[in-house]
C-alpha cells in the first residue's frame, strides 16, 4: 500500500475542517437572519434555489426552499409579526432566560454576558434585544465558526453547550410545531435538525483528549 504523506494528510484535514466550519457559519448566519427579521423578496428568491440532499438537514433545506418558492413576502411578514412581535398566546419569546426560567432578563442572560465579556464581545449600542435572543446567539456562533471573532478553540463549545444547547432545540421544535407557522415551521425544522447535529458534534471528544 502506498504510504500517505503525513503533511499532505494534515493539510487535507485542515481543508476539510475549514470547509465544515464555513458551512456551519453559513447555517448559523441563515438562522440568525431569519430569526431577526422576515425575509424580503430577494432573500425568498435565493432560498428557493437552495438544494437539499439525502441527509436530514438536506431534507429540511429542501422543504424550506419549497415553501420559500411559494411564499408571498407580505404573508411571511405578517407571519413573522404574529410569531415574534405580536400579542397573545401565539407569540414566541426566543430568549434563553424565558425558556430556562420563565422570565426575561434572568440569570441565563447574566451568565451569557459574563462569557461574552471574557471573549471581548460587547453589545452593540443600536441593539435593543438582550444578548440571549436566539438570533443574536446564532450570529455569535456564525462569527466564531467563521473566524470573524478571534477566540480560543474551546470558545465555540463553551458558548454552544452552556448558552444554546440547554434550550434552543426546544425553541426550534416549538417554532416548527406552531399552529400559526407556515414558512417559519420550515425554519424551525432547519434549526432543530442543525442543532441536533451540532450537539452530537460537540459531544465528541476533543482531539488529543483521553476517552
Amino acid at each position: 500500500m502506498e504510504q500517505i504523506d503525513d503533511n499532505a494528510l494534515q493539510e487535507a484535514l485542515v481543508r476539510r475542517n475549514d470547509d465544515v466550519d464555513r458551512a456551519r457559519a453559513q447555517e448559523y448566519a441563515l438562522l440568525a437572519t431569519l430569526l431577526s427579521r422576515s425575509p424580503d423578496a430577494e432573500m425568498l428568491a435565493r432560498l428557493a434555489l437552495v438544494r437539499g440532499d439525502a441527509s436530514l438537514l438536506g431534507a429540511a433545506h429542501a422543504a424550506l426552499a419549497e415553501v420559500a418558492a411559494k411564499a408571498n413576502m407580505e404573508n411571511v411578514k405578517v407571519e413573522y409579526f404574529d410569531l415574534f412581535d405580536g400579542f397573545g398566546r401565539s407569540r414566541f419569546l426566543p430568549y434563553a432566560s424565558y425558556y430556562l426560567t420563565g422570565s426575561l432578563y434572568g440569570r441565563p442572560l447574566a451568565r451569557l454576558r459574563e462569557a461574552l465579556h471574557r471573549l471581548g464581545i460587547e453589545r452593540a449600542e443600536h441593539h435593543s434585544e438582550p444578548e440571549d435572543h436566539a438570533a443574536i446567539l446564532c450570529e455569535i456562533m456564525a462569527r466564531l465558526a467563521g473566524g470573524e471573532i478571534p477566540a480560543p478553540a474551546e470558545a465555540e463549545r463553551e458558548i454552544f453547550e452552556k448558552h444554546l444547547a440547554p434550550w434552543i432545540g426546544r425553541f426550534f421544535t416549538d417554532l416548527e410545531c406552531a399552529d400559526s407557522a407556515d414558512f417559519y415551521a420550515c425554519v424551525g425544522a432547519v434549526g432543530r435538525t442543525f442543532v441536533a447535529i451540532e450537539t452530537e458534534a460537540f459531544a465528541l471528544p476533543v482531539s488529543g483528549q483521553a476517552l
